[in-house]
This record gives C-alpha cells, sequence and structure tokens, in this order.
C-alpha cells in the first residue's frame, strides 16, 4: 500500500532553488507542515512560520500558543526569518509556565524533524531568563551538533547575547567545546565569539582585545575539518580589521612551529583581508 504522506524522492533529493520565487509551491507547502527541512537560504526566507507553527505546535501540546504566535508575527515591522524565529520562540516562552514545562518544550522542539521547529528550540533556549549561561549552553549542545547548518547557525546566534553579557564566563565555559570530538561543537565555539559575527551585533571587547580569544582558537590552528578552519580563519580576519599586528603575529607564530596543511589554510585565509590592501 501506497503511503499518501510519503514525500516524493525528487523532492527529498532536490537543491533547491537559488531563489525565494523559484521555490516550488509543493516544496513550500511540505515546508510549512514540518514534514521537510530546508536545503538552502532561498527555503528558509519562504517558508510561512505562521503556517508551520499552525500545523506542528498542536501535535506537541503547544496548540494553546498558536493565536498568540499568528499575532506577534503579522505585527512585525521588519519580518526577517531570524525575526520570525525569535519570534516564535519569545511567544512561546511567555505562554509556558514554568521550568519544568520549558525544558519539555524544548525537548519537542529539538526531536521534531522540522529544522525551523528545531530553530525554534534554540532560541526557546535563548530566550529564556530563568537559565544562567551554563545551563543555556548545556541546552544548547544537541542544537550546536545538529545536522542541519541553519539549526546550528541558530544554536550560536539564540546565545550569542547572553555571550556579550558575560564575555569572560563564556569563553571560559567555552573552551571544553573546542576539544570536543564533534567539528561541529567546536565550530560552535567560534562561531559563537566572532568579533564581528553574522547576522549579530559585534563584540567590541573583543575586536578590540582579540588576545582574550585566544585559547578558543589555539587547539584549532591544525584542526582537521574544513568547517572548523573556515571558523578559526574567519574568527582571525575579523581580529585583523581592528588588531591586524596581533593577527599578523598569531599567524607568524602558528606557521613558524609544525604548521600543517590545515594550519596554513587557516592562516591563509584568516590574513585574506590584510593581504588584499597591499
Amino acid at each position: 500500500m501506497i503511503d499518501p504522506h510519503a514525500v516524493p524522492e525528487s523532492i527529498l533529493r532536490r537543491k533547491g532553488s537559488p531563489t525565494t520565487a523559484g521555490v516550488p509551491q509543493a516544496v513550500r507547502a511540505l515546508l510549512e507542515t514540518g514534514r521537510v527541512e530546508t536545503v538552502n537560504l532561498a527555503e528558509w526566507l519562504v517558508a510561512d512560520q505562521a503556517a508551520l507553527a499552525a500545523h506542528v505546535l498542536p501535535t506537541i501540546g503547544l496548540g494553546p500558543a498558536v493565536p498568540a504566535i499568528v499575532e506577534a508575527l503579522g505585527h512585525l515591522e521588519n519580518p526577517t526569518a531570524p525575526r520570525r524565529l525569535v519570534t516564535v520562540a519569545s511567544t512561546l516562552g511567555s505562554r509556558l509556565g514554568g521550568s519544568r514545562a520549558l525544558d519539555q518544550a524544548v525537548d519537542s522542539l529539538r526531536q521534531h524533524s522540522s529544522d525551523l521547529v528545531r530553530s525554534w528550540g534554540c532560541h526557546l533556549v535563548g530566550v529564556r531568563t530563568d537559565l544562567d549561561l551554563t545551563a543555556k549552553l548545556d541546552r544548547i549542545r544537541p542544537f550546536a551538533a545538529d545536522h542541519n547548518m541553519s539549526v546550528r547557525e541558530c544554536a550560536w546566534m539564540a546565545v550569542r547575547s547572553d555571550i556579550a553579557f558575560d564575555l569572560e564566563n563564556a569563553l571560559r565555559l567555552l573552551e571544553p567545546f573546542v576539544w570536543e570530538a564533534d567539528a561541529n561543537l567546536r565550530r560552535f565555539a567560534t562561531e559563537a565569539t566572532r568579533p564581528r559575527g553574522v547576522w549579530c551585533r559585534h563584540l567590541p571587547e573583543l575586536r578590540e582585545r582579540p588576545e582574550k580569544g585566544l585559547a578558543l582558537l589555539e587547539p584549532l590552528q591544525s584542526d582537521p575539518s574544513r568547517y572548523v578552519q573556515n571558523s578559526a580563519a574567519n574568527w582571525l580576519n575579523d581580529a585583523s580589521k581592528t588588531r591586524p599586528d596581533w593577527v599578523r603575529a598569531v599567524c607568524d607564530r602558528w606557521i613558524a612551529g609544525e604548521p600543517t596543511t590545515a594550519t596554513r589554510y587557516i592562516c591563509r585565509r584568516a590574513l585574506r583581508t590584510l593581504n588584499s590592501s597591499r
């Protein structure tokens, strides 16, 4: 018997439209019912999160929050995808009472098949006022290790403001992450603390004093993962825009040691802005 709810193989294996206008209606319908994950930025941007919330949240016991979420999304003046994610999470959080209910909601969202729904879980961790930074980092770990890149990006963005508020403590708490076997967790530590970051506020303290983040970078200077290499290099490239001499000194020291191919790659990318201005 054919499963009427089965997703066609052609859709599961799609590469995704490069534009939001090109996302097929059939794909949008699956995204907005939570039956498939987004495969690229265009799909992530175009998905109707109000429709997704109305379909998914009642199935995991969070249906009473849907009207408030739909209303809040409708009142957004600048409804970018990141703002919509945070709005869903913050509205949902305001409707739940107590740490236990919030933990249960985070767990339910984390286990969903939709990356957008799991991203709500990231931001639900981020907006919680009942957790300190240690507890938030503990709860964000599964999201930081998610197989979907959009969820991993939301994981660090969800706790970025907490990291900025308590930077010294955050840098200490993130040190164990760079020794993890999972490359996604190693990359989380550097991406979450990039001095300039992407789609987020800068960290002025690390822009001016990047040496504070060196304990996160040193263990990654020969990291075997290109994903981590790029993040470490981008961290240093960010810092090079305000502390060029410091970044050059770090790269010179790494290259003067016993550099691997990975080390040379990281340093080359780290110095790209400085070298392009010569």
